[in-house]
């Protein structure tokens, strides 16, 4: 049986860098979606989008080990996927379009055997990296090969878990040149994958940069990120302080007959990064010189930034909005009294004032209320369900009944770990929301704050997690899978690492279920039947979703052509245009 234990084992730590930073999106939007999709929304610059130009970014985190071994990303990433291009990549159109995975270099998204523990791709002609030699599927197999090598460890793990002998492979600086025998290439454009068990999905890992290709001959090891050799549309000129200033420019050789995805519009895309996220909000709005030409990926506007803006219409026009595909919810430990009585969790889950704390988050433009754990999109199996409805602002009334029917009428004590940090999700705005929620229906809510790195510590150790929690959790790719095997699957109960099933469920249904998914290379069906699973576990109380977080971000006045997708929920910068 194949653990999936190591499959999100960074993304709730890095669920929310991924969706800010340029990695993801991250790890998008619908109704936003169709407001600021393809074409000149937002963005005041009119007109059909042209060649040219040097587009500014302006971030607030580095673009930090610029290694495709090293990058975890939703789809390719965003700065990344501009020198990175992989087998697959996903579907660059706005809206519901963009959950679709798509061929990138390979010819198609790949050919399962009848079980889909076999996958084959064949890669397009033509293909060819910055100094114009040929890409293969061999320096696919080892660009794949060094990502297990220690020194270039934090990409995704899917493929230790995934591929046969992945799991005690130590990369090709220890292997003796031997290679990964479940990396078969029979031929310079034919790449074969042995799986371990079966996985439909594997089209969407096949995005993650590790899929990237590296010429071995120009392999530097950790040095590599300095100047990664590009089969993207641009090629780095400059790499200053690990990231914190990149610069790109045109790779002469990417040939757009080979990529339908990326537009790759600019002559230049000048990043800087290490900027305070007010300044670089202020630096777009005002759109000053170069900052007429700039987009952020990775700082949102926040509550009250958009209360400045206001009714002030041109800048209302340069904001895009997005959603990722990512809950917030309260969580339960049923090994900890009184959170063995599903009664006394039923209760909470009525108790929940959902206004108060979508205003704790910042309100309703920046959060929406949420009653089911997967996200409200077609493309991760969403099927509405609302098995403890308190309307909008709760029922109290209904949770002293079942307080009292739990053996405490005269209403409990409980205690609420939430961290300190500032991100109105698991911060204390949002706890004492809660507490004065749960307040209303007899139940005393005593704060137990920590500091960020002491909060993920203690809520992900399965010997040592509270009995009641704020959480949150995103998924890597546009499915159930990624949402709610590493939470429910109890296989992937860990004791002596970070564990994510934080009510420990261990239900032998739960687990063929999801192991009879995971088998459906019909990603549809499979959709119907995560959403399916998703509202079968619900009717267990093991949490209370709270809300999903939507993306709001400003672009500069001339910049246009701005697609955002179901997938990534912010900007997709290989689409911009700046003339």
């Amino acid at each position: 049986m194949l653990r999936q234990s190591h499959i999100s084992r960074r993304v709730a730590a890095v669920a929310v860098s991924l969706v800010l930073a340029g990695g993801a999106a991250a790890c998008g939007p619908k109704d936003g979606a169709d407001k600021a999709g393809s074409g000149d929304k937002p963005g005041a610059a009119g007109g059909a989008p042209q060649q040219g130009g040097t587009l500014t970014v302006l971030n607030s985190e580095p673009q930090s080990d610029f290694d495709p071994a090293r990058l975890y990303t939703s789809g390719g990433g965003n700065v990344p996927s501009l020198v990175f291009r992989t087998l697959t990549t996903r579907n660059r159109e706005a809206g519901a379009a963009g959950t679709k995975v798509v061929p990138d270099l390979a010819t198609d998204t790949g050919r399962p055997n009848a079980d889909a523990t076999e996958w084959t791709y064949t890669l397009k002609d033509g293909l060819k990296y910055e100094d114009g030699s040929p890409i293969t599927t061999a320096d696919i197999k080892y660009g794949i090969e060094r990502s297990f090598a220690g020194e270039l460890s934090g990409g995704a793990p899917y493929l230790r878990d995934w591929l046969v002998g992945g799991e005690t492979y130590e990369g090709p600086y220890k292997d003796g040149g031997k290679g990964l025998d479940s990396i078969v290439v029979p031929d310079a454009k034919t790449i074969v994958f042995k799986l371990r068990k079966p996985e439909g999905e594997f089209p969407f890992v096949a995005t993650q940069t590790q899929f990237a290709p590296v010429p071995k001959a120009k392999d530097t090891g950790v040095k590599y990120e300095e100047h990664p050799v590009s089969s993207g549309p641009y090629k780095v000129v400059k790499n200053d302080n690990d990231g914190e200033h990149l610069t790109l420019e045109r790779n002469e050789h990417w040939d757009q007959k080979t990529d339908e995805e990326r537009k790759a519009y600019p002559d230049k895309i000048d990043v800087r990064s290490g900027l305070d996220s007010a300044v670089i909000n202020q630096r777009l709005s005002t759109s000053s010189g170069p900052d007429a030409a700039a987009i952020t990926t990775d700082t949102n506007l926040g509550p009250a930034e958009l209360a400045q803006i206001g009714s002030n219409k041109e800048l209302e026009g340069r904001i895009g909005t997005g959603h990722f595909g990512y809950v917030n919810y309260l969580a339960f430990n049923p090994k900890v009294a009184p959170f063995d009585n599903p009664k006394v969790r039923q209760a909470v889950s009525y108790a929940v004032n959902r206004t108060s704390v979508i205003n704790a988050a910042g309100g309703s433009a920046l959060a929406e209320p949420a009653t089911t754990f997967l996200p409200e999109r077609e493309a991760f199996g969403f099927t509405p369900y609302d098995h403890f409805p308190a309307g909008k602002t709760g029922d109290p009334a209904k949770a002293k009944q079942l307080l009292a029917e739990a053996g405490f009428p005269d209403g409990l004590t409980v205690t609420l770990t939430h961290s300190t940090a500032q991100n109105r999700q698991t911060s204390p705005e949002v706890a004492t929301a809660v507490q004065q929620s749960l307040a209303a229906a007899g139940i005393t809510v005593k704060l137990e704050g920590l500091e960020n790195n002491a909060f993920n510590e203690k809520r992900w150790d399965a010997k040592n997690t509270p009995g009641f929690f704020l959480s949150r959790w995103g998924a890597d790719w546009p499915s159930g899978g990624p949402f709610l095997a590493p939470i429910f699957d109890g296989r992937q109960i860990v004791t002596n690492g970070s564990n994510y099933n934080h009510a420990q469920l261990d239900d032998p249904a739960v687990n063929a279920e999801i192991d009879e998914i995971a088998k459906l290379t019909d990603l549809a069906a499979a959709g119907k039947r995560w959403g399916a699973l998703d509202k079968k576990i619900g009717e267990q109380a093991l949490d209370v979703p709270l809300f999903h977080p939507v993306y709001k971000r400003l672009v500069g006045k001339d910049v246009k052509n701005v697609v955002i997708s179901d997938w990534t929920g912010v900007l997709d910068i290989s689409q911009v245009s700046v003339k």
